[in-house]
């Protein structure tokens, strides 16, 4: 509560925390609310921008769609950008830890000044339009960006595309990773209707990438791009998956390309799901090679992707002995492509940590799940989140064995205390889950 000021003089003591509190506690947001945050058109942030000058005007992006490794694709690109020594902006969401992990500047957050100063500015516009979290964020990102010239932004969709606040820029290259089941109740029934919303980010004379595709979709996506006059792309048509391996620290992948040459790419991000989204960025990398940009250090950057843009929470390690990873995998597809991993290592009891929020098909995502691994139910510490108790007897509708926990902590670390040090635990279901983890991790001896 901000006590020590009136109104008129409000913004003469308010603190970066104080700020954050009106950001998460005034605005509508979806992480809290659900689709009732969703604002389905883009008046709001045309408003907002054009208050500010249409600073989405004032600097070149690329725009990343899709289901999902929209998130993984748009941290490649910063850092290839970046280690080609370009001035680099990403915007992405949701943040796991700190709200200015979604606004970057060559892998440092935003200043809490700039925030401090933003919300400030724009509060009377805000107070009158009433825009949603999101749509703030998303002004404020490119406020940041113009204000900075950056080079060149890397601008990830928050949900959809077509209404997604973010689709007023137009980019130097459109990316759809991918058409896959999640968030129905605001994108549609149907892999047609969710398509649909995402090709909304498909420009006029704008090239788009297609990560992965369907023959339902890709002609779905053609017949889209050739109305717009929009070169297409399909990286499934660029590169062919030829072999992958693992070492302690990376992700190996071997394409072959269509003259028959093979490429090897090495990764610091290791889920396997990795191969599809280093397809897509390599096929992306291609056709803006072709519009100019000198991008010579593909190799060396996706070594160090977490090292030069911070991304986390996407088949991460943060414990040994027994293995602790974090996965924000949340829907079917992604649930999937976890899974999948799990078949290409070893260990030798499976720990699952899960927890989801309401709106999700539930039981389509259990009902993947193995009956040999051990659960533990809980949940994150928003409103959206599925209690811990109806998760359990949903999953033991299923077959699906294991306590509920009200916190992912305590989850976590019941989970370390029984697991073997051969053992691998797996935390998902929720980004807001894993956000909540505390990483120092130690085993309790009793």
């Amino acid at each position: 509560m901000i006590s020590p000021c009136d109104s008129e003089s409000y913004f003469c003591c308010v603190n970066y925390q104080q700020t954050i509190d009106y950001l998460y506690n005034t605005l509508p947001m979806f992480s809290r609310m659900g689709s009732a945050a969703f604002k389905k058109d883009l008046t709001n942030t045309r408003i907002l921008c054009e208050h500010l000058g249409n600073p989405h005007q004032k600097f070149k992006s690329i725009h990343v769609g899709g289901t999902n490794g929209k998130g993984s694709v748009s941290h490649m690109l910063a850092a290839i950008f970046q280690g080609s020594g370009y001035k680099t902006g990403l915007y992405t969401s949701p943040h796991l830890y700190d709200f200015r992990e979604r606004i970057k500047l060559d892998g440092e957050i935003i200043p809490e000044e700039f925030v401090i100063d933003f919300v400030e500015k724009i509060k009377p516009l805000s107070e009158n339009i009433k825009p949603s979290f999101f749509e703030l964020t998303v002004a404020m990102a490119f406020q940041y960006f113009a204000e900075l010239k950056v080079d060149i932004a890397i601008i990830e969709v928050g949900l959809g595309g077509r209404l997604d606040s973010t689709n007023i820029i137009t980019p130097e290259l459109s990316i759809i990773t991918n058409i896959g089941w999640d968030h129905m109740n605001m994108l549609g029934n149907t892999l047609e209707e969710i398509a649909l919303e995402k090709a909304g980010i498909i420009k006029e004379n704008i090239p788009v990438v297609i990560g992965e595709s369907t023959p339902e979709t890709s002609i779905f996506f053609e017949k889209i791009a050739t109305k717009k006059n929009a070169p297409i792309h399909f990286a499934e048509k660029y590169l062919e998956e030829d072999s992958y391996d693992w070492n302690k620290e990376f992700f190996n992948i071997q394409y072959k390309q269509k003259d028959g040459t093979t490429q090897k790419i090495q990764t610091d991000l290791t889920g396997i799901y990795q191969s599809k989204n280093v397809r897509t960025v390599l096929t992306s990398l291609a056709v803006l090679k072709e519009q100019g940009w000198k991008l010579n250090d593909e190799k060396i950057a996706l070594k160090e992707v977490k090292n030069l843009t911070g991304l986390s929470g996407r088949w991460e390690v943060i414990h040994q002995e027994p293995t602790v990873v974090l996965e924000v995998a949340h829907n079917k597809n992604g649930i999937e492509q976890m899974l999948l991993h799990l078949q290409h290592i070893a260990f030798r009891q499976l720990h699952i940590i899960i927890g989801m929020v309401k709106d999700k098909d539930v039981n389509q995502i259990l009902s993947l799940l193995p009956q040999n691994a051990n659960f533990y139910f809980t949940q994150a510490n928003i409103p959206r989140a599925l209690p811990a108790h109806e998760l359990k007897e949903k999953a033991g509708d299923l077959n699906l064995v294991g306590d509920n926990y009200g916190d992912v902590n305590l989850a976590l670390q019941v989970a370390v205390n029984q697991a073997a040090k051969e053992d691998l635990i797996v935390i998902c279901g929720s980004i807001f889950l894993v956000a909540e983890v505390d990483r120092s991790i130690t085993r309790i001896d009793t």
